[in-house]
């Protein structure tokens, strides 16, 4: 417990009882253990408080909220409710402070928590009292951590657990039950209960508390919020404890009036202009007010903000739109719909953040509320200009007391719209602006603001077109190539889903970004992956190509430390030839801080780009390049891109999939044939027991290893779900998961049985003490083998160390970037050759015996060469056959098992073949029979035949 502090702490009880000397064992009588525990609970008040629930909460009630509410008997009479009339006091966007001593500290970022609360009553507990107009209710009042907070705190290195709590609640979350009366005259509620909180370093605790919240009365505007206080009922210092949180909440339900904003769809967007007419906007009859925006987050969920020139970023001018006189000015904006009805009114909350990602920062989790961050507005969607109309407030009063919050200057507006056609240097689907109709030197005045959203997604918007902007540059700078088609060459269709590929960008200077490239328009139409369209010849089309750099990625004399790039680009498309060229703007990233041109985007980028043909081998299907056209000495010019990707072509990736499977199914008749061959050869020894010492311990021992090793590497495919590279690449779902357990389950099986006929071998030479010169021929064999095998490894490692000298720090190319090449796969490598020649420490067995012994079954021998054999000839056919191939999904035949090429492929066979004739000739005419006389020695052992009791005694008669 030194983790957490003193223990007594938590555990007062045991303070008392354990003395320092706890070896010893004392024995208490009833009335003396009362009156330890009494003094315990006096020590320590916070473990005597009791837990307050619906049967003892009126003492509480009295002291701490009858000067508010008094209390009233109730009459036991439920409320009936009409559709939503329940929910009126339901609150779950809110904001709150105070409280730190119960929440995990990662929880607040800039100060503020990312936590969100709420507060639901429940409805059957709602009932009528006999003071008019007061009800007596029962609530819970909850904050909800998120989801990566847990009850497991780390400190010093060391994993703190704790038992959970005994009053239950939710997994990442902190819950209070609460019990008290509300008043609908004054609009003020009262409540007190019981919880669990977090306390001293992630200990769940107790806690009593108390909730005075003020409600508007008639919940009828925009201006009605919910404000009031939480506190601790625990003595300060107790573990339950903590300071008052504050607390300022919307309400969602109830009776609304909309006052800013006509529902009818007035003319609120007539101010300012963001560059588009009536005419310039798409007419979206399928978008449904009560869902709430719902529909406009499929397009995009955060919104990048766009200054005046006069704006510098750290916040000069007139231009923060939350009323900041100083301070950095947000990037980023988020809209979210907090009540929506089907007439059309919608209450939003608008949000300023520095973070474009809205899985981060203040904004990663819906329903939460930040005044001093976001506007109140209520909008409307104006169905004449198709486009949705806000007008929006500021929180005031946020210093002092979040009590004297207030709603004030409903001076913005926002207005929001898709765009009927879409450019190059315009590509979102969604523009904006947010003004202020604010006098040019009123408080709280901003210039116009003009936002787009960040999303890219062109499907599913009828009638959205592209204008092509770039046709004069790009037939200047790419040229029609006058080549003929070559005959057998086809390549990807324009309108097919392979022209969408990963990009790996490399700076030259050896520094590598990823990303990935999608057309948004070929033609005039929306790209459509699965479209079915036979054009041939010159097609327009246009592109957005994003990555993102590495650390140390320079373009020019700019670093790009793990910024993102993005182009948007048009061009042509030759389907008969695979080249894509472009003419490219990007948006700030290429734009240096010290350029003097006044412009937003740079639109002197080149983009080539060539295609491999459909039935190509090589392992890059794209390469090109991006570069500028400016002159090098322009402070925008940057060095040229090279990009590739290893992204496959659709054709092939269903041809992966099904060799994969042909494959994985050569791989199960495999191990089924070498689980057949063993149980041939166990039959055999089981027929000539005498034939098991003559087996080599060397050669089980290879073939045992051969059949365990895998199975510990993999071991973990038995019992869980192996998401390797290719299933996620190739999209083949679970199938190849099963049948990898399939192929292990009978792997195991084999090993199984090896090690059964190794047991058996070793059992019939422990059992005869006559086998001495079997074990020195075993020696032998170990002492030869030994050095050829260490020998071939060390020159297999300098045969890998001579291939790979130019790569620093070996690296090897992948789908998605570049992978060190560790020595273990060539090594694994090495093993699998050195099974496949598993019959040559027998073969030396044989030698130093010169036995004749049948000591192999010929089943098992030629069997297993053959099984161990078959890869190299799949190997070979496979190379000489197939138009492609993705060696991430070699799975029969696995290079990364062996020595896998055209001319180890006919050596390794050839050689294992060999080897099986040696046996055949060995058992026939004696072990030395495959080498010279002249080097023939002595042999070491010579089987004696066995004379029967029963031939002696029939000699004998005679």
């Amino acid at each position: 417990m030194e983790e957490t502090g003193d223990a007594s702490q938590f555990f007062p009880l045991q303070k008392c009882i354990f003395l320092k000397n706890p070896s010893k064992t004392l024995k208490f009588s009833y009335s003396t253990l009362l009156i330890l525990v009494y003094f315990c609970l006096l020590a320590n008040p916070a473990a005597a408080a009791t837990s307050i629930s619906s049967s003892n909460f009126l003492a509480y009630y009295a002291q701490h909220c009858n000067q508010v509410i008094p209390e009233s008997p109730s009459t036991e009479t439920r409320m009936n409710f009409a559709l939503g009339q329940d929910k009126v006091l339901h609150f779950d966007i809110a904001y709150f402070t105070g409280g730190h001593q119960i929440f995990p500290k990662r929880a607040f970022t800039a100060d503020l928590p990312a936590i969100s609360l709420s507060f639901h009553p429940k409805r059957n507990t709602i009932s009528l009292t006999q003071t008019p107009h007061v009800l007596k209710l029962q609530a819970t009042l909850r904050f909800h951590l998120p989801a990566h907070f847990n009850l497991t705190w780390k400190r010093n290195l060391r994993e703190i657990r704790f038992r959970p709590p005994r009053i239950p609640i939710r997994p990442g979350s902190l819950g209070f039950e609460l019990y008290g009366f509300w008043s609908m005259d004054t609009g003020k509620l009262c409540m007190v209960g019981s919880g669990s909180s977090f306390a001293n370093l992630g200990v769940v605790s107790s806690s009593n508390v108390v909730l005075k919240l003020n409600y508007p009365v008639n919940f009828s505007n925009i201006s009605s919020l919910i404000s009031g206080f939480l506190e601790s009922l625990n003595h300060k210092g107790s573990s339950g404890y903590f300071e008052s949180i504050s607390i300022l909440a919307i309400p969602h339900f109830g009776e609304y009036k909309y006052t800013l904003i006509n529902r009818g769809g007035s003319d609120l967007c007539s101010s300012g202009s963001d560059g588009g007419g009536e005419d310039d906007n798409l007419h979206l009859e399928w978008l449904d007010p009560s869902a709430c925006l719902s529909q406009l987050y499929k397009y995009s969920r955060t919104f990048e903000l766009e200054y005046g020139n006069e704006c510098d970023r750290n916040g000069g001018g007139n231009c923060d739109p939350l009323g900041r006189s100083s301070g950095i000015l947000p990037k980023f904006m988020t809209i979210q719909g907090i009540r929506c009805e089907r007439e059309g009114g919608i209450r939003v909350l608008i949000g300023f953040s520095n973070s474009g990602y809205f899985g981060s920062g203040p904004f990663s989790y819906e329903r939460v509320f930040y005044p001093n961050r976001m506007l109140i507005g209520e909008g409307v969607w104006d169905e004449k200009k198709d486009r949705l109309c806000v007008v929006a407030c500021r929180v005031l009063n946020l210093k002092d007391s979040l009590v004297n919050a207030s709603i004030g200057d409903c001076s913005i507006q926002l207005s929001l719209r898709f765009p009927k056609t879409l450019t190059i240097t315009q590509g979102s689907t969604v523009l904006g602006k947010i003004l202020s109709t604010m006098p040019v030197n009123g408080t709280g005045y901003f210039d116009e603001i003009r936002f787009h959203g960040s999303g890219n997604r062109v499907r599913g918007l009828p009638g959205l077109k592209y204008k092509y902007t770039m046709f004069d540059r790009v037939s200047k700078s790419c040229p029609k190539q006058k080549t003929m088609r070559r005959k057998g060459k086809a390549y990807p269709n324009a309108y097919s889903s392979d022209m969408r590929f990963h990009i790996l960008a490399n700076n030259g200077k050896g520094k590598i970004a990823q990303g990935y490239s999608s057309p948004l328009f070929v033609g005039d139409q929306v790209f459509e992956p699965y479209r079915v369209n036979t054009n041939s010849g010159l097609i327009n089309i246009s592109y957005k190509m994003s990555f993102t750099a590495s650390s140390d990625f320079k373009l020019g004399n700019k670093l790009l430390s793990n910024e993102f790039v993005e182009i948007s680009a048009e061009g042509t498309y030759d389907n008969e030839t695979g080249v894509l060229c472009m003419i490219g703007c990007s948006r700030p990233i290429f734009l240096l801080e010290n350029s003097t041109e006044n412009q937003s985007e740079d639109c002197q980028i080149l983009i080539n780009v060539q295609f491999s043909p459909l039935n190509a081998k090589g392992r890059n299907n794209i390469k090109g390049t991006i570069k500028s056209m400016r002159e090098k000495l322009d402070p925008l010019y940057f060095w040229e891109i090279e990009i590739s990707s290893n992204s496959i072509y659709t054709s092939q990736a269903a041809e992966s999939i099904w060799r994969m499977d042909m494959e994985i199914t050569m791989v199960l008749i495999s191990n089924t044939l070498a689980c057949v061959f063993v149980c041939l050869q166990l039959y055999h020894a089981k027929k000539h027991p005498d034939v098991l010492p003559f087996i080599s311990f060397v050669m089980l021992m290879v073939l045992t290893l051969g059949y365990m090793i895998p199975l510990l590497l993999n071991f973990e495919a038995l019992f869980m779900a192996n998401h390797n590279r290719q299933n996620v690449f190739l999209e083949s779902g679970g199938w190849l998961e099963v049948n990898e357990v399939i192929v292990r389950v009978v792997t195991m099986v084999a090993f199984l049985l090896q090690f059964r006929l190794l047991q058996l071998s070793w059992s019939a030479r422990q059992s005869d003490g006559s086998h001495k010169s079997l074990w020195l021929a075993e020696k032998k064999v170990l002492y030869l083998a030994l050095p050829l095998f260490v020998g071939g490894g060390l020159i297999a490692w300098y045969v890998h160390q001579w291939k790979n000298s130019y790569r620093s720090p070996y690296l090897q190319p992948r789908r998605m970037g570049y992978q060190r090449h560790y020595h273990w796969r060539d090594l694994k490598s090495y093993a699998g050759l050195i099974l496949d020649g598993f019959l040559l420490p027998q073969i030396m067995f044989n030698v130093f015996l010169n036995s004749k012994e049948n000591t192999l079954a010929c089943t098992f021998y030629v069997g297993t060469t053959i099984v161990r054999l078959l890869p190299h000839a799949y190997d070979l056919y496979r190379a000489h056959s197939s138009t492609w191939s993705l060696d991430l999904s070699y799975i029969y035949g696995n290079h990364r098992q062996d020595f896998y090429s055209t001319a180890w492929d006919i050596i390794i066979p050839l050689v294992g073949l060999l080897f099986a004739a040696f046996i055949y000739l060995q058992q026939r005419y004696g072990g030395s029979c495959i080498i010279p006389k002249r080097f023939r020695g002595t042999p070491d052992y010579e089987k004696v035949p066995v004379v029967s009791s029963e031939e002696v005694q029939g000699e004998a008669v005679h």
